[in-house]
């Protein structure tokens, strides 16, 4: 099974990725490709703003389309901000449609607060809906991101690592069942 991670923020000090990176290695060891797209490297462009005969542009936007739809499972990792999912995020989302189609996709939200990103948690799982997508019903949220890990990148919390262990539980098995209907064929 080939899982997609994709980062959903770019600023500087974010604290989301090592989230994702930490999603990443642990699913790494459950015998599962896994592949990290870092919109904070991708340079797509503000969706309707590029340039279509620009040939930089169409690879970029193609290259993380084609990352995606190599992904038989995406998980999405976004910051909270503002009570919503990260902008740089949204505007992938506006670009690729067909590529999160009868996928499942799961969730993981950061914030520096309390309450854990759970408001663009919730948010996104209306949007993964909208795109066609099968949302995970549970989210690995991770509230107060900022005391995680510690200064050399090592977790710290110990209950970020049993909710982790617990959503890629739940992950995989939602994966593989998907997986199981998809090879079935049914008619639409």
């Amino acid at each position: 099974m080939k899982i997609a991670i994709l980062l959903g923020a770019v600023r500087a000090g974010r604290q989301s990725s090592k989230v994702g990176q930490y999603v990443a290695n642990t699913l790494g060891q459950k015998d599962v490709d896994v592949e990290v797209i870092d919109l904070a490297r991708s340079n797509l462009p503000i969706f309707g703003t590029a340039e279509p005969d620009d040939e930089g542009t169409k690879w970029t936007i193609d290259g993380v389309g084609n990352q995606l739809d190599e992904a038989d499972a995406i998980i999405f990792v976004t910051p909270e901000y503002h009570g919503s999912f990260s902008g740089v995020l949204k505007n992938a989302l506006d670009y690729y449609w067909k590529e999160f189609q009868r996928k499942p996709i799961g969730v993981v939200a950061v914030s520096a607060g309390r309450m854990a990103g759970i408001n663009a948690s919730t948010q996104l799982q209306h949007v993964i809906l909208s795109l066609g997508g099968y949302p995970l019903p549970l989210k690995l949220l991770v509230s107060e991101v900022h005391h995680a890990f510690d200064e050399t990148g090592k977790l710290a919390d110990p209950n970020v690592e049993r909710h982790t262990e617990k959503f890629i539980q739940e992950f995989l098995w939602f994966s593989k069942a998907i997986s199981l209907v998809k090879k079935e064929n049914l008619p639409v």
